[in-house]
């Protein structure tokens, strides 16, 4: 991975930077280039739209460098210059549903966004890998992938290292384990349709079926999948954005540091599990450029029908987006064509 950004020097020997964008400076976006930052490995720019929104934030975190101890570089921004030559990008832009609002608008209003985003950032980081935080995640990588004319290694979407975490916190908090000794991936669409393989969960080697009863394992599988709902419901207004931005900079690392891990992450898949032409959370090795390999994955027959319903509802929002796709962007070229399930 180029490093890109300015020259800077310490102790008067020039150094290069990786450098990464952030676009939104809202929670998870703010949240998101703290924790990157506070790796020391990259320069961040956030950007938002918002006058002195993004300037604030990151003059902030700027100042917290020499008390937790990095010298990364954070600039905040309302234009996209300070993007150019970008090694990573992450989208966190968008709105969320409002009361009154309807999920096709939602939809709509997002990708109008998003692709906006995706053309102006690649304009000026041709090379960069791009990593899609904002929702509906599926589909907005969809319509980043479109926009870009990316090859599909450098566009990936963020859900199931998110649903992941959240399904191994419960199936932790459950048998008084540590987190670190439970193994799970949970595939498909980030919400209702996500796909917790539980046949392939274990604690410390050991099958979470043979420790957790069915019907008590059952609850916990419908509580990840309602994982974002829940703390909606109790922050009353806003969203989750600490475990959101944990996941996305997890998979940033990977990217910078060509660590070659595999994570649960949304990929357009050209074949593999029987899905063509569609984003759907599957297993990801990511390393330099993004997307070293789809991982095949053992699936009983359950799951990979779970799987394959998950992308329908994905091709749902594809196809609606294309019916509207002047509302979008009149040049976005076709979202679904090629798709196909089974």
């Amino acid at each position: 991975m180029r490093g890109s950004s300015p020259q800077t020097a310490k102790f008067g020997v020039p150094t290069v930077r990786h450098k990464i964008t952030v676009v939104g400076a809202g929670n998870v976006g703010a949240t998101l280039a703290q924790r990157l930052a506070e790796r020391n490995d990259a320069d961040i720019v956030l950007v938002d739209i918002v006058e002195g929104l993004p300037q604030g934030k990151a003059l902030d975190m700027l100042q917290a460098g020499p008390i937790v101890g990095y010298d990364s570089l954070v600039t905040g921004t309302n234009g996209y210059e300070e993007t150019a030559g970008s090694d990573v990008v992450l989208i966190t832009s968008g709105v969320a549903r409002k009361p009154g609002m309807s999920r096709d608008d939602l939809v709509m209003t997002n990708a109008k966004i998003v692709a906006s985003v995706a053309r102006q950032v690649a304009e000026r980081s041709p090379q960069a890998v791009i990593v899609v935080v904002s929702n509906p995640l599926d589909a907005m990588a969809q319509v980043t992938l479109a926009a870009t004319g990316f090859p599909r290694e450098r566009v990936i979407g963020m859900a199931g290292v998110l649903d992941t975490a959240r399904f191994r916190t419960f199936i932790a908090q459950e048998l008084g384990a540590s987190v670190v000794d439970v193994a799970a991936y949970v595939l498909g669409g980030h919400g209702d349709t996500m796909v917790p393989l539980v046949s392939l969960t274990t604690v410390a080697g050991v099958p979470v079926a043979d420790l957790i009863p069915k019907e008590r394992l059952d609850s916990i599988v419908q509580r990840a999948r309602d994982g974002g709902a829940e703390i909606v419901a109790l922050l009353k207004t806003g969203s989750a954005y600490y475990a959101p931005s944990a996941a996305a900079a997890q998979m940033t690392d990977a990217i910078l540091l060509d660590t070659r891990q595999v994570f649960p992450c949304a990929v357009h898949l050209e074949g593999e599990y029987g899905i063509r032409g569609l984003y759907t959370g599957v297993p990801a090795r990511l390393g330099a450029g993004g997307l070293i390999e789809v991982v095949q994955a053992p699936l009983e027959a359950a799951d990979r029908e779970a799987l394959h319903r998950s992308a329908a509802s994905v091709r749902q929002l594809v196809e609606l987006m294309d019916s509207r796709r002047g509302d979008i962007d009149a040049s976005l070229p076709p979202l679904g064509e090629g798709v196909s399930i089974g």
